[in-house]
């Protein structure tokens, strides 16, 4: 079945539904360039890439400039904010230089994610006037972000009026920012949904008792089912280690209908389970418990520990978990064991957990081996 394409907001460009991440597929610039030609044969038409994803900008430009960039092919690319013009300036420049192209059609700013970032973004003779010059030019056609930052700097950053689009985390495991898609259907930003296979819940190794409770679907069929059912989504992020992961496009592709019957009564076991399993010991996500004095960033963690007791999402919990104080901005918070039972949270709870001991259980559940990120220097 042929791929679905959606407008992406006031670019007015037109992408496919699923759009390739190339975080991954690294080993080698083989398995990288099959990735890519095994993308365009199943008619995605959008690639996006970071200068912080390892070798990906260059390899991405060698096979571009031997292959020639095909005609409806959207180029992104990723640049965190910075603190002056002239350091934008540069930052761009040498992603062209390793891209081997003279233009972009999208650059994201990567990662913004505090509000230190958002005053960047904000000041006239900022970042994002090299940016606007780079526009002007003819090097750089839409201009968005990508955010792994807490809701309000999302919406005042969509709020400001300098962005076409927004590349965000949104999941079925993760509905905090609901708002934000209604938000940004609104101001006619395109919607960018940043890994919904692996920062959506590890859903290409799924554990047993999820797949049990999705049958007679796959979790990460309908997982992006109901994403891409939701029409203000543009395009969902697909990060491959090989062309073969690109094969279940084959199923999905085509399928932003409205959900079936089966499948909504598959998504309603999911939405009863937790508070199955986990009774009154059930975070709902109210962040009413936040701020944390010890900057423990307590909804996240308990999410992690719903997710890993209510589906036994053990390694996905694990893998978040063990970001908390490696990764900064890009996952703030401290480690639940920094709890000091002050018990600031506990009156502001309305479940009325006991959060303080919810926290070391976490933390003795889901604690593992510090891991470097991909990016960092």
């Amino acid at each position: 079945m042929p791929m679905q394409y959606r407008r992406f907001g006031k670019t007015d460009l037109r992408l496919s539904v699923f759009s390739l991440g190339t975080m991954r597929g690294l080993d080698s610039p083989d398995t990288f360039e099959a990735i890519l030609e095994r993308t365009l044969g199943l008619g995605l038409n959008h690639i996006e890439t970071a200068r912080g994803y390892g070798p990906s900008e260059r390899w991405l430009g060698n096979w571009l400039h031997r292959r020639g960039k095909p005609e409806n092919l959207v180029l992104t690319t990723k640049i965190p904010p910075q603190p002056s013009r002239a350091a934008m300036a540069q930052l761009l420049a040498d992603s062209l230089e390793r891209l081997r192209v003279d233009r972009v059609d999208c650059l994201a700013i990567h990662g913004l994610n505090t509000p230190e970032h958002l005053a960047w973004v904000q000041n006239p003779d900022g970042c994002m006037a090299a940016v606007a010059e780079a526009q002007s030019q003819g090097k750089i056609g839409h201009v968005g972000f990508s955010t792994h930052g807490p809701r309000e700097v999302i919406q005042a950053a969509m709020e400001t009026g300098l962005f076409s689009f927004v590349l965000l985390h949104y999941y079925y495991f993760f509905q905090r920012h609901a708002p934000l898609i209604a938000l940004a259907q609104a101001l006619d930003l395109g919607v960018f949904i940043i890994s919904p296979g692996d920062k959506g819940g590890m859903l290409y190794t799924p554990p047993d008792t999820l797949r049990q409770v999705c049958h007679p679907f796959e979790p990460l069929f309908l997982t992006y089912r109901w994403l891409l059912s939701q029409p203000g989504i543009t395009t969902l992020s697909t990060g491959p280690a090989c062309p073969e992961e690109l094969d279940f496009l084959t199923e999905l592709a085509h399928r932003t209908d409205p959900l079936t019957p089966e499948e909504i009564a598959a998504l309603e076991r999911l939405d009863q389970r937790p508070a199955t399993v986990l009774g009154t010991d059930l975070c709902r996500q109210c962040y009413e418990c936040l701020p944390c004095p010890e900057e423990i960033h307590i909804p996240e963690v308990l999410r992690l520990r719903n997710l890993a007791l209510a589906y036994a999402m053990q390694p996905f919990g694990e893998y978040r978990y063990r970001m908390f104080e490696n990764a900064g901005h890009w996952f703030p918070g401290r480690k639940a064991n920094r709890c000091t039972d002050c018990g600031d949270c506990l009156p502001r709870c309305p479940e009325n957990l006991n959060i303080p001991a919810l926290l070391r259980d976490t933390h003795d559940r889901l604690k593992g081996p510090d891991r470097r990120r991909l990016w960092d220097d």
